[in-house]
């Protein structure tokens, strides 16, 4: 039984990119204010916000449950404006070996294209693949793009 795999969602959002990919490169610590029902608190651990190696503490919330995760930023691309988180601490590892999310914000005329994918591995055949942890994206998605859209 393979325990690997990956799951993807697209959103179309109206807030620029660059703006979108910012939140999550150089302002996380935002998004709190941004979403304060989805994500509690993000708090910078070690190293800078928006540099590789920075390790990140999310307080977020799943189905009304606290939960806390400590990512490691693993790659910034400011280019193609994606980033790529890595769990090392937290409750996804209770259930995963390892899990990784990956943000990527494509412009697309007028809008935006945020691509998420998690990719994963779970410690056994009974675990579930993280569809909440995926929907919980989709929303944090949504929420942000409302707010830069105000600005």
């Amino acid at each position: 039984m393979v325990l690997a795999g990956k799951v993807h969602v697209e959103i179309l959002v109206r807030a620029p990119a660059d703006k979108f990919h910012e939140m999550f490169w150089q302002k996380p610590h935002h998004i709190s204010n941004v979403s304060p029902k989805k994500i509690q608190k993000c708090v910078l651990h070690e190293g800078d916000w928006g540099s590789v190696g920075s390790v990140i503490v999310w307080n977020y919330a799943i189905d009304g449950n606290a939960l806390v995760a400590k990512e490691i930023v693993e790659a910034i691309d400011v280019e193609n404006k994606s980033i790529t988180f890595k769990v090392i601490e937290g409750d996804a590892l209770k259930e995963y070996k390892s899990f990784k999310l990956v943000l990527q914000a494509i412009p697309k005329g007028d809008f935006t294209l945020v691509h998420w994918t998690l990719e994963y591995e779970k410690l056994n055949k009974n675990i579930r693949v993280p569809l909440k942890e995926l929907e919980l994206l989709i929303h944090l998605s949504e929420h942000i793009d409302d707010h830069l859209v105000k600005a």
